[in-house]
């Protein structure tokens, strides 16, 4: 796996399957927001002030780190008020290992859980489909 920049790779009897790793954070992404308490996902800190995201940038939220066969992930969230950290976050890395194993197949090794602050107001409400 990880033969080429930007996408894991597996490789069997039957041919070889590349992945991209956008599509890991979107996983990952997804995973992660879902989860009871996350308020939303967040980009990485940076020197400027940590800031929330659109839906069109959410992979922005999560790095990973590929060493061989090994995949870690980080993931930056906004925990909702009233929610315990900690059961958040233990929630969160078992969503995503879960997710990312059962949708691509690929075992995580680690996911880092970056709490980056209590939203105080609660989530903007989808807007209704006709």
């Amino acid at each position: 796996m990880g033969d080429y920049k930007g996408y894991i790779r597996t490789v069997d009897e039957n041919g070889s399957i590349s992945i991209s790793e956008d599509v890991i954070s979107a996983i990952v992404a997804t995973a992660a927001a879902e989860v009871e308490g996350v308020h939303s996902l967040y980009y990485s800190p940076s020197k400027e002030a940590t800031q929330a995201i659109s839906k069109k940038e959410i992979a922005r939220s999560v790095k990973l780190t590929i060493d061989g066969d090994y995949i870690s992930v980080d993931v930056y969230v906004l925990i909702a008020k009233n929610h315990s950290v900690s059961e958040v976050g233990v929630e969160i890395q078992k969503a995503v290992m879960s997710a990312v194993d059962d949708t691509a197949g690929i075992a995580v090794t680690a996911v880092n859980v970056h709490i980056c602050g209590i939203a105080l107001k609660r989530k903007p409400a989808a807007p209704d489909k006709p």
